[in-house]
């Protein structure tokens, strides 16, 4: 561990020098690479700093309440030891987890795809809420997205929705969404009052560069036709809808939501890129991993991952063991606290692996 941070340290001295050069900017993405690096070696440096602060001042405590003879300040010597001992526990526990290598995806915009399960019309109504509780959230972030194919149903609900979310760590904070989540509440259509429980599926996408998924124009199979919406009524008049299946891996992806069939192509494209590198990051990762998984789970679209329970107010994340009392702000965007909750689990759980 004490190598790897010299060698950061290092790297960071070398930067500070390199960041002051005015012709890196000439190459923007090679600034931008580098100056992420910085920033991320920049925290890395100061918590170093911090601890070596806090060290010398926690001798100097230790010095003087060797060396004092008065009784009150012996005492407050002993007290400014003890504080300055915990804040140096909690200085090297951050430097721990700052070291702990960040997975290169963090940083990737996503595709988001949500869809109905078990529960019929009330699942096509929570797939809309999930929706509007993700953007809401990206609005908070100023992240942009972008609806990329939908299936509304005639209740206002979505039989599924694909969508696109572009900004900073976008992965990094909503990656743990995928899997299975279920809603207790009672619908609206629902005259007696019973408590209905459904269920619907979210998958987390990465998004993949042209540059990082080679796909061979060969091994699709593209379909035009008339797009549909709820009743059977058609959206257009054109065969504007697009259905492109990549015949290798058998994966199929269909778009609509646009009049122009370029338009619907190219969103289907960047989908079936986003697929298609999630199974290979999944393959290479299970290649990777050991029997053990993720205390935050792995990740899988058939795993209950969460209960929304509406009449209680209650939202619990299973994974984790965490109960919150606070649906309704939750499912307002208020995420921030949640999400920090579930990528510092997996903060620990891949240091204890480090140090197992």
């Amino acid at each position: 561990m004490n190598e790897r941070l010299d060698s950061m340290l290092r790297r960071y001295e070398g930067l500070s020098t390199l960041v002051q050069d005015p012709e890196l900017v000439k190459n923007q993405n090679k600034y931008r690479d580098i100056m992420r690096e910085y920033s991320q070696l920049g925290e890395i440096a100061a918590a170093h700093n911090e601890i070596e602060t806090l060290t010398a001042q926690c001798d100097d405590a230790k010095t003087l309440l060797q060396e004092e003879k008065d009784p009150g300040m012996k005492e407050l010597a002993r007290e400014e030891v003890k504080e300055l001992e915990k804040r140096l526990r909690e200085a090297e526990e951050k430097l721990k987890f700052l070291l702990i290598p960040k997975d290169p995806l963090d940083e990737k915009n996503i595709i988001m795809e949500i869809r109905a399960g078990t529960g019929g019309d009330e699942a096509a109504l929570f797939v809309a809420d999930l929706f509007r509780m993700y953007s809401r959230f990206a609005e908070t972030k100023s992240w942009k997205f972008e609806i990329m194919n939908s299936n509304e149903t005639e209740l206002g609900g979505f039989k599924e929705i694909v969508f696109s979310i572009n900004g900073g760590n976008v992965y990094e904070n909503l990656r743990y969404e995928s899997g299975v989540h279920r809603v207790q509440r009672v619908p609206e259509t629902e005259a007696s009052g019973r408590i209905h429980t459904s269920a619907v599926t979210v998958a987390v996408l990465p998004e993949a560069d042209e540059t990082e998924i080679d796909i061979k124009p060969d091994d699709l199979r593209i379909d035009v036709m008339r797009a549909g919406g709820p009743g059977g009524q058609c959206v257009n008049t054109t065969d504007s809808a697009v259905r492109i299946t990549h015949i290798p891996s058998g994966i199929v992806v269909h778009c609509q939501d646009e009049k122009s069939q370029i338009k619907n192509k190219a969103k289907a494209m960047r989908i079936l890129r986003a697929r298609i590198y999630e199974a290979e990051a999944a393959k290479a990762a299970a290649e990777r991993a050991e029997a053990r998984k993720s205390q935050v789970g792995s990740g899988d679209r058939s795993e209950r991952i969460r209960t929304y329970n509406f009449p209680q107010n209650r939202l619990t994340d299973h994974r984790i063991n965490l109960t919150l009392y606070k649906l309704d702000i939750i499912m307002q965007g208020d995420m921030a606290g949640l999400f920090d909750v579930l990528k510092l689990s997996a903060r620990k759980e891949a240091l204890d692996a480090a140090e197992g």
